[in-house]
Parts: C-alpha cells; structure tokens; sequence
C-alpha cells in the first residue's frame, strides 16, 4: 500500500508539474506571439498616436490620405515597418503592434496601437521653425518624463518608401537627438556641478579670476575667450553668463577642485570617463541613446581644460543634456526619466504597458542642484527674458567646434520654473551662421506652442 500510495504521489507531482509547464507555454505564446509575428517576412501592424489622437504612423498610409509631408519631423523617430531603421520607436516596438493573438490569430479588427506623449502639431511647428537648416530638438515633462517634442533635421520622408534613398543628406535616417554630439559651452553646467560638489558654493562664489581675452594655463597653453577684449575680474554667475573659457580654465586648475572630484561628479552623471568600462546606453522605449563620454588626464593639461568647457573628446547627447535640466530644475540632483510610450492596447483593446514615471540614481546633492538652478534662473532672466512671456526660464548656451573648427553648431538648453509647466528641452542647430536663426528663436517657437497646446487641453 505505501509503494502505491508514493506512486500515486510521484504521478500526481508530476501532472502537476506538467500542467504548470503547459500553462506557463501558454502564457510565453500569448504574451510573446506579437514578438515572434514582428520579426516574420510579412505582419500585419496598427496604428501609432500622439498625446491627442494624431496618427504618428500607420503601416496603410499615402500621400493621398495624410498629405505629402505629414510625417517628414517624425520619420527618423516613428519610423516605419520597412526595417530600413532600427533605433526607431516602430523597429522597437513591433511586438506590441502587431494585429495578432495566440488564441484568436490575425485579427482584421485589431485595436493593438501605441498611443505616445509626442505633441505632433507643436513637433512640426518646432521643425518648421528651423527653416533650412538642419538641427535637432527635443522637450520632456521634468516631473513626468513625458516626451513632447522630438525632431530631427535632416529627416526622411516614409511616404516616399526610400524611393529617394541615394538623394537624402547624410544623418536623415538617424534621430541626432539620442547621438553624441559636441556640447561646447552647455558642458559648463557639469563642470560647475562638480565644483559646487567640491567647493561647495560658499567657496565657489568668491572665487574669481580674471579674463583679458587670452589666459595662458600651467602648462603653456592659450585659452581663448570668444570676447576679444575680455570680461575682465567675475565670478561663477557672471562667468556662466558670459561662457567665459579662461575663467573655467582657471577654475579647472585651482588647487581648491581636484580632478578627482571633477571625474567624479561626471561619473555620477554618467559620463564614461577616461574610457573605463564599456559605452552605455539610455533607454526610451527601445530606442537607445549614447551615453557622455569625456577624457579628462591632467588638470593643467590644454585638452582636459578644453574637454571640462565642451571641446576636446568630450561628447554628449542633446537627450542627455536635456535629461540632466530635470535633476536640477526638480532641485534634486535625481533625473526623471524619459519616456514616449504613455500606453499601448491589445487586439482586444485592452490597455498595457502603462507608463510609470522613473528615476535615476543619485548624480549630485540637492544643495549643489539648487544653487545651480539659481545661477542658470539668473543667466535666463538676464539674458533670455522672452522665450516665455511671465515666466523664468533657467538656460545655458554653446556653441560647438566640429569639423576642425571650421564649423560651429550653437546649442541651448534649460528647463522652464513652473510647476503648471515643467518643461526642460535642448536645442541645437547644426553649422549656424551670423544672422540665420537663433536656437532662442526656436527655443520660443517651442514653449510658446506647446504652453498653448498642453494648456487647451486641460492638462
């Protein structure tokens, strides 16, 4: 009887074990067949909506319906089906698209959708605004980390099926908002970060050192400042404001900072410094963003001092740049992470894949995010008044070297001081010349819509 008794045991476990196992497959089916679908030769996908119900893309589209450009400031960042992209949100997210279930098959009334936080009508004016040059932009919620607004410039045309593919300017098939670019000044506000780190702003602010237009550093190297004849005597506000180079440089080499800290503070923030480790990447929804990297050797050194001001080997994404305005303008030293998926439905129509709002870890102190709040709050109401009428806006510019110095692209980041509309974006506008439009233009074109549009909607 015992003999039997442990058969009947051992056969029990084992159906048991069994049915988990059956279950469990049934599960992985269902809740993975949109991703095996996605990677089949043909599927059949739905829609992609903005915050307001705009189609952002559709697998059926033509010109006929949507008009000729209709998608053209969201190709390189929607994407399409054609797998010519892959760091888009369609390439990424085919899985959640596609009109199939495990238990019903292909659905031809398939609700599946991603519904995303992009403002379309307010994206297009931002790239409109850009005119004939190229450049790219973006704006998140810093509370939420809702994406409004993303673009890139050169971009591509969907409907035109890469038909014009051998004709489209270099870059039109990549979002240059998650790519490393050269920050040039706007990497100030790091490097200020890490000495409020280090000093401590009591120390900071009565610190001041002296520009006459050329500052020849500890090892015997010019430092030029963009103003010919020098800012003369300043301290950290005036010498953010100004984007002064030799003030910086000096900064770098005071004996009260060591490089440590500097590597240190950058670290936290995520920079890959020195090139210790392996490149890292942001995630959005799939979409992967290229970390900061940075080399930083010898304090006194040209290219240290040079990388510590947005130059030499220093890079960073324009997502990056605007990410970092959250862990300030929150006064937190924590960044709120990015997102563009708010949701997505089933064939069935029933919602998944809520949004939930993240964090990041620890970069610098609450105290060292307020103080340099401050100081950008101040530059903006000095120097930056009417990007948003009654209300400060905290802002840093740069313009950056490339090519051999024989370009220049000018960037502006910051974040607006508004609790009913917290919005930190960055903006940069590739090979900008002497009376073309200004990243403050495009900046206002910006806020002005998108204040316009979120608050119509009630939110």
């Amino acid at each position: 009887m015992k003999s039997i008794r442990r058969v009947q045991k051992l056969i029990t476990f084992l159906l048991l074990v069994f049915l988990a196992a059956f279950a469990f497959l049934i599960y992985k089916l269902q809740s993975e067949a949109g991703f095996y679908i996605s990677n089949a030769s043909k599927i059949s996908l739905g829609n992609v909506y903005d915050r307001n119900g705009d189609v952002l893309f559709d697998p059926d589209a033509d010109a006929q319906i949507y008009g000729n450009d209709y998608f053209i400031d969201i190709g390189n960042l929607i994407g399409d089906d054609s797998r010519q992209m892959n760091n888009t949100l369609v390439a990424q997210n085919m899985g959640m698209l596609a009109n199939f279930s495990f238990m019903l098959g292909e659905q031809e009334d398939s609700q599946a959708a991603i519904y995303t936080s992009l403002d379309h009508k307010v994206n297009r004016k931002v790239y409109d605004a850009f005119g004939s040059k190229n450049g790219c932009a973006a704006a998140y919620n810093y509370l939420t980390g809702e994406i409004y607004i993303c673009l890139s410039k050169p971009s591509v045309n969907i409907l035109n099926h890469y038909s014009d593919l051998d004709s489209l300017e270099s870059g039109s098939l990549l979002c240059k908002v998650f790519y490393p670019t050269v920050p040039g000044s706007t990497q100030k506000i790091s490097t200020t970060l890490a000495a409020l780190e280090s000093m401590g702003y009591d120390n900071l602010i009565f610190k001041s050192y002296d520009c006459s237009g050329v500052y020849t550093n500890l090892s015997g190297k010019d430092i030029k400042c963009h103003l010919s004849e020098g800012h003369g005597t300043q301290n950290i506000s005036e010498a953010f404001a100004n984007s002064c180079n030799p003030f910086f440089a000096q900064l770098v080499e005071d004996a009260g900072l060591p490089l440590y800290d500097i590597q240190k503070t950058y670290e936290k923030m995520g920079y890959l410094v020195n090139k210790n480790g392996s490149q890292k990447y942001l995630d959005v929804n799939g979409i992967s963003a290229f970390t900061a990297s940075t080399t930083l050797a010898d304090k006194t050194d040209f290219n240290t001092q040079w990388g510590c001001m947005g130059q030499g080997e220093t890079l960073v994404s324009p997502l990056q740049l605007m990410v970092w305005q959250s862990a300030i303008a929150n006064q937190t030293g924590i960044a709120t992470d990015p997102y563009l998926i708010s949701y997505a439905t089933t064939v069935s129509g029933n919602p998944v894949s809520q949004a939930r709002t993240s964090y990041s870890t620890q970069m610098f102190s609450e105290t060292s995010a307020s103080h340099m709040r401050e100081i950008m709050l101040e530059n903006g109401r000095n120097n930056y008044s009417g990007l948003l009428s009654g209300t400060d806006v905290g802002v840093k510019s740069g313009t950056a070297q490339v090519e051999n110095g024989e370009k220049e692209n000018s960037l502006l980041v910051g974040f607006v001081d508004d609790i009913n509309f917290p919005v930190a974006f960055c903006i940069e506008i590739d090979d900008r010349k002497k009376g073309e439009v200004t990243t403050s233009d495009i900046t206002r074109v910006l806020l002005q819509n998108l204040y316009e549009s979120l608050h119509t909607s009630g939110e």
